[in-house]
């Protein structure tokens, strides 16, 4: 039996992709590697921005209000350089997103915006269990245990393979198995990029019940605590996230681990018993990827999310543009042409090269190999008490622009 339309990947992308489809008015089978009752560690994906939350809610009408019900969305940032605040801000609710700006808010209300917020913050594993719901009311159908591990594709069709020898047929796949894909890797088509040699420690915290830690995003150029390397923290409902960036001499044990965490972290938190409640250690390099085509040659197998890209988390562009590419994907399979599928291949290629060039902006701010780059940094830090902008600049530098892609229709991402 050939099926009208096959995902593969059950992550918040690929199950974006298929409630998308379902909007169509299309059936649609998911396949995943993993079991029903998977447990997903970390908080990964942090922000869902208000872009992806009407792309959303264009798939499951009250699902965007779900999610922000669960998640939060702080009113406060901070940044300090070498232990000196150099710019704050905080906002009244509703809030609006300013045009410049990766993570930040403005004082603008909400009243264009449908009362959406600028963004949400909640884990991953939180987003995908709001997505999971949405997909099961929506009819979607999945498939858990299915490792693909073969593609065939045909004039007519795409044939997938698992590893236990089951096949499925589809005229059309959205591929969605994440920065490993089987599927990219039998269609051969190659990842183009870089990878930076330094790696960051991402430590999830949860909230100590009683205390009031502050509601705030806070980066760190050069925190004193822990020997002058950067540091952001960010909170997400139930507690908070601390990424730490690491030099590229420095041995993972030293600050990889959750032991060198146990020592590190009270240096940059401010409270005590932090420690005793660390839910997820892990790291992560800066990875900036693109995949060199976003389909085959006969149209047949549409590739989003990290099957297509990999960014770097700073700048939220990761699991926001995968949501953008499944919601072009679905629009391209419902339309059901070769023209459609090549117009979305194109389109979110330079998306993502978009994307791809503005984490490469702010890598060169976070890690700056040229000696002028810090030197503005430092002069940017000393003038920021009688010239605002200044403050401005270091605050925004660290996540790279939003805007400015051509293919993205007036939207971000």
């Amino acid at each position: 039996m050939c099926l009208p339309v096959i995902v593969v990947g059950a992550g918040p992308v690929g199950m974006a992709a298929a409630l998308a489809v379902r909007a169509h008015g299309l059936p649609v089978t998911v396949l995943e590697t993993d079991r029903a009752d998977r447990e997903r560690p970390g908080s990964r994906a942090l922000f869902v921005h208000r872009e992806t939350l009407r792309l959303l809610d264009g798939m499951r009408p009250g699902l965007a209000a779900e999610i922000t019900s669960h998640g939060q969305t702080w009113h406060t940032k901070r940044t300090l350089y070498r232990g000196r605040e150099v710019y704050a801000r905080s906002f009244a609710t509703p809030l609006r997103p300013p045009e410049s700006s990766a993570a930040s808010p403005s004082a603008e209300t909400t009243e264009s915006t449908g009362g959406l917020p600028p963004f949400t913050s909640l884990r991953q594993v939180d987003t995908e269990r709001f997505l999971l719901a949405a997909c099961q009311s929506a009819g979607v159908d999945f498939v858990w245990g299915a490792k693909v591990n073969g593609v065939r594709v045909t004039d007519t069709d795409a044939v997938l393979t698992s590893e236990d020898g089951r096949s499925w047929t589809s005229s059309r796949v959205i591929a969605a198995d994440g920065a490993r894909s089987a599927v990219r890797r039998e269609l051969g088509i190659r990842m183009e990029g870089t990878r930076s040699r330094g790696f960051h420690v991402v430590v999830d915290v949860a909230e100590t019940p009683g205390a009031e830690l502050p509601v705030e995003r806070v980066f760190h150029y050069e925190h004193p605590g822990v020997g002058g390397r950067s540091v952001m923290r960010v909170p997400f409902t139930g507690g908070f996230q601390v990424d730490l960036q690491c030099r590229d001499d420095d041995p993972h044990a030293s600050f990889g681990t959750r032991d060198a965490v146990h020592e590190w972290l009270p240096r940059v938190v401010d409270g005590d018993g932090h420690v005793d409640r660390i839910l997820w250690v892990s790291t992560y390099r800066f990875v900036r990827k693109v995949a060199a085509e976003f389909t085959d040659p006969r149209r047949r197998v549409l590739l989003v999310g990290e099957a297509a890209h990999l960014f770097p988390p700073f700048g939220a562009r990761g699991m926001n543009s995968g949501i953008a590419d499944a919601a072009a994907a679905a629009e391209a399979v419902a339309t059901g042409t070769p023209e459609a599928v090549g117009r979305f291949a194109a389109a979110r290629r330079t998306a993502a090269l978009f994307n791809s060039a503005a984490a490469g902006a702010a890598l060169e701010h976070l890690r700056p190999r040229r000696r002028i780059v810090r030197a503005k940094q430092r002069a940017a830090a000393a003038l920021a008490p009688v010239l605002p902008w200044c403050g401005q600049w270091l605050e925004r530098a660290p996540y790279g622009p939003r805007h400015g892609s051509p293919a993205s229709a007036g939207r971000k991402y």
